[in-house]
């Protein structure tokens, strides 16, 4: 099975405070007798979901293109937390993990055009749990 995360990308999808929306730039149209359609795409990278490099929060860590592939694919776990602002603990986990990669359903942007600034997020703590879990 596979579990698509990814919000629809439109221009109305809410992005970081300050960070650049996606927008769509037609250069040719095949509606306006242009022989093709041809378009740009303007936003962040940031843009819905997403894994962070490393080196978005670690100054001279590696970046996205230093992890290998295998680290995005394969059998994983999907948690529920009932949890949409604050910490996730090792306490909130009401199941163990038993999977080598976790996805955590936190219900923290319930609607994708409203920035929420108070999302859920890992603990130092948990991760340090999982890593040591394997």
């Amino acid at each position: 099975m596979i579990y698509d995360i990814s919000p629809t990308i439109t221009p109305a999808l809410a992005v970081f405070p300050g960070d650049t929306p996606p927008r769509r730039e037609v250069l040719q149209d095949l509606e306006r007798g242009d022989h093709l359609t041809l378009s740009t795409l303007h936003a962040t990278v940031h843009l819905g979901a997403h894994l962070d490099a490393p080196s978005h929060c670690t100054a001279d860590a590696p970046g996205i293109d230093a992890l290998a592939l295998e680290t995005c694919y394969g059998t994983c776990q999907v948690v529920a937390i009932a949890k949409r602002s604050g910490r996730i603990c090792p306490g909130d986990l009401d199941v163990p993990v038993e999977a080598p990669r976790v996805l955590f359903r936190t219900g923290s942007f319930p609607d994708p055009e409203r920035w929420t600034p108070d999302f859920a997020s890992l603990s130092a703590e948990l991760i340090k749990s999982l890593h040591a879990q394997g």
